[in-house]
């Protein structure tokens, strides 16, 4: 077991009509000037927006609003953010929404806490935030793990560079997690959010680190749930048990638990950031199934012990003594198939994009020939364009290998 720090500061407030709950929770923490943070109009249009306003008046809260974030959150937005913070005196940021919605929220908090560094240098890990605004966020879509995550991810349009980078400033200082929040998200979306989960762990228990027992087997357990509450949810999108398993899992995935002991380096991310930062209108979650099979068979013959165990502990694939891999390719399969199942892409093609700016995203995800990504095996520019294009051509060879 690698040495290992475990901070999850975050308080949890989970179960039906907990947002309503948020005026008094902001008030014991005793502040009176928030930011209202959010997306489109579904927080309008499902009344949750009211709620929370009619709760924070209740207290007797300031508050002012501030909408507009998309899928792939970006820099320039969240800058504007930070000049209404400042303008407004705000104490606290609350993020209602997803992933996208709480990045944008945590990139802001960093720039206001820190005014006199360009917050695009945090990204580039060429600073690091010394504070930040505290933020609380009211989850309406379990997928990013963010509500409970050291992480941050922003999209800089200026090239269409999409990075991310951890701090302990990250770390909300209260989520609510009311399931019945997350009944409205499509199919897709749900998809998207059930992939997304999975692969927070997926990316933690796939790394060339020594095996850790009790880890493995948090793990094992969380995706064996996750799998079995997404098939559940995208038939029956009321189901509170399936919703409420997704969206705990969604932060258990990504505060550190599932990788705890292990070096943790999150390769398909790296690749996916590259797809969905020169392409925004693909879903991260969408990004990932389509890149995460190829990943895996590219690099399945350097770590075949370790893909047969997933087989055969997530999968319930019968071990072949003989040929181990078959049995990792057979779990590698079954991804596969539960992935097309939730209707999300297993290949690039399925995502209407071309070939033609592979090379150019393997050379931003080598940072230019200044990096290679650690894996079973070291990938530079040469590897990673080999993965980008059997993810191309993996959607033809899809009805083969079933």
């Amino acid at each position: 077991m690698e040495n290992f720090q475990f901070y999850t500061p975050t308080e949890i407030f989970f179960g039906k009509g907990t947002e309503n709950q948020v005026g008094e929770i902001i008030q014991s923490y005793g502040y009176h000037k928030v930011m209202i943070h959010f997306g489109g109009g579904s927080v309008r249009k499902s009344g949750l927006l009211d709620r929370v306003e009619h709760a924070l008046q209740e207290h007797d809260i300031a508050y002012i609003l501030f909408g507009g974030v998309q899928p792939n959150p970006t820099l320039s937005l969240a800058k504007q953010g930070m000049e209404l913070c400042r303008k407004e005196g705000v104490e606290l940021i609350l993020a209602v929404g997803g992933g996208s919605v709480l990045d944008s929220a945590k990139c802001i908090a960093d720039g206001v806490g820190n005014p006199d560094i360009d917050p695009w240098q945090f990204f580039l890990k060429k600073e690091v935030p010394k504070k930040a605004l505290p933020v609380g966020a009211i989850l309406t879509l379990s997928a990013s793990g963010s509500e409970m995550s050291a992480s941050c991810v922003i999209t800089n349009e200026d090239g269409g560079f999409k990075r991310g980078f951890n701090s302990k400033t990250h770390r909300p200082l209260f989520s609510i997690l009311n399931p019945e929040l997350t009944y409205t998200v499509s199919k897709f979306q749900t998809g998207c959010g059930t992939v997304d989960i999975m692969m927070h762990t997926l990316e933690r228990y796939f790394t060339k680190s020594k095996q850790v027992d009790l880890t493995d087997r948090l793990a094992e357990g969380l995706l064996k749930s996750v799998i079995e509450a997404g098939r559940i949810a995208d038939r029956e999108p009321e189901n509170y048990e399936a919703r409420a398993t997704l969206m705990w899992a969604g932060s258990l995935s990504h505060n550190d638990l599932t990788g705890a002991g292990r070096q943790v380096f999150m390769t398909v991310h790296q690749m996916e950031h590259e797809l969905s930062g020169m392409y925004p209108q693909i879903a991260h979650g969408a990004g990932l199934s389509a890149l995460f099979c190829s990943w895996a068979r590219y690099v399945c013959p350097y770590a075949v012990e370790r893909f047969a165990q997933y087989a055969v502990r997530v999968w319930n694939c019968e071990m072949n003594f003989e040929n181990p891999m078959q049995t990792a390719q057979a779990g590698i399969a079954a991804t596969e198939q539960y992935f097309a199942s939730l209707g999300m892409p297993v290949g690039l093609k399925e995502l209407g994009i071309t070939d033609e700016k592979f090379e150019e995203m393997a050379e931003k995800c080598t940072f230019f020939g200044q990096r290679t990504l650690p894996d079973y095996i070291e990938l530079g520019k040469e590897e990673i364009v080999a993965i980008y294009q059997m993810a191309y051509e993996a959607g033809d060879k899809t009805g083969e290998r079933r």
